[in-house]
């Protein structure tokens, strides 16, 4: 049987790709082979010569706050907010949000800019939330929350909200000089633990490299999530672009990111561990994406090229779905050839499977 580093070499994106060869031995020492869903919503663009259908309308991203944020957080100063539809009034969230659907939106992802507090004031917007919900039963919501209290969290859960995002910060020094913000780690594990007294399906974040991409209250935001009920746990990697130019961010060290990768997969064994869309482009992507696979994570979104296939030669079972990481729970594959399978394993590739893998994409 070939090692890791072997099958990584065969993957001709990730030939020449320099991992921290100790590293790689533990996690192939550890090796889990699983099942890997690869996720591609719609808020972000997305092209790649493994994965065909992307998804482009299926799961859009909408800002209750447009592109304005309070907080100006030096990791993303609003620039996230972006991308998304606008949709600043209750009215103008029912539009957008019927506009979607009609467009073949199967879910949204809802967020907004914070207030001072770190909290973005959904409060008007749930009515319209229950109206989407009781018109289109099918249709998933899941939302950044922000900083709540258990009054917000109730609100969310009967407004028919589906998912709760909320990111976990662990060190007091990040959330004053990353954050700007005038509040306490205990802050973020009483929000979570308000959202896991609801019904909704909990989905923290962590960021990785959160401190001016360094390392610094990402161990204790998992032992956070650890004392708290969740569903899963989406993890991220800071990037450098946002950053302003008088407080630069460095790109995080992708060994440091994989290890981190194995130390969540240890503390949250039963967990599914998702690597969410957020992190540094170009060969530092490709170096954390081949981590997340080998560390066993359960899902990775706007996969690097060459992960599907690395993926498949390491024996996991590959899936695909448009939808957002944070929402696939549960889901099934319902049918096959969502991969450019012509692309990726040519001698091997025949009837939707790579390297004797099969294939599927979730509907």
């Amino acid at each position: 049987m070939s090692s890791w580093l072997e099958s990584l070499s065969r993957v001709e994106a990730l030939a020449d790709l320099e991992l921290d060869r100790a590293l790689v031995a533990d996690m192939e020492r550890q090796r889990t082979p699983a099942e890997i869903r690869f996720h591609t919503p719609g808020f972000k663009a997305y092209v790649s010569s493994e994965i065909r259908d992307c998804g482009r309308n299926a799961w859009p991203a909408l800002s209750i706050t447009g592109n304005e944020c309070a907080l100006q957080c030096a990791h993303c100063r609003a620039r996230v907010l972006a991308g998304m539809w606008p949709a600043k009034t209750p009215e103008a969230l029912w539009r957008v949000a019927n506009e979607r659907i009609a467009a073949g939106a199967r879910g949204l992802l809802l967020s907004g800019g914070s207030n001072r507090r770190n909290e973005v004031e959904y409060g008007p917007f749930c009515p319209t939330l229950r109206r989407i919900k009781d018109a289109y039963p099918d249709f998933k919501i899941a939302a950044h929350t922000a900083l709540l209290d258990r009054g917000m969290a109730g609100r969310l859960e009967e407004a028919g909200v589906d998912v709760a995002m909320l990111d976990i910060i662990g060190a007091q020094q990040t959330i004053q000089e990353v954050y700007h913000l005038k509040r306490g780690v205990a802050d973020f594990e009483e929000a979570l633990q308000a959202l896991g007294e609801t019904s909704l399906r909990v989905v923290p974040h962590i960021v990785i490299g959160l401190h001016y991409g360094r390392f610094l209250g990402e161990s204790a935001a998992l032992e956070i999530v650890a004392r708290h009920r969740h569903d899963a746990l989406v993890l991220v990697v800071a990037m450098p672009h946002y950053a302003a130019s008088n407080r630069p961010f460095v790109v995080p060290d992708s060994a440091e990111v994989g290890r981190f990768f194995m130390a969540a997969r240890r503390a949250l064994p039963d967990t599914p561990l998702l690597l969410g869309c957020a992190r540094p482009a170009g060969r530092a992507k490709q170096q954390i994406d081949a981590y997340a696979v080998m560390a066993g994570m359960s899902g990775i979104a706007h996969p690097a090229e060459g992960i599907v296939e690395l993926a498949a030669r390491l024996g996991h079972e590959v899936s695909v779905s448009p939808s957002c990481c944070s929402v696939a729970l549960g889901d099934e594959p319902t049918s096959h050839a969502a991969a450019n399978i012509q692309n990726i394993i040519a001698p091997q590739a025949a009837g939707g499977r790579i390297g004797g893998i099969p294939v599927m994409t979730v509907g």
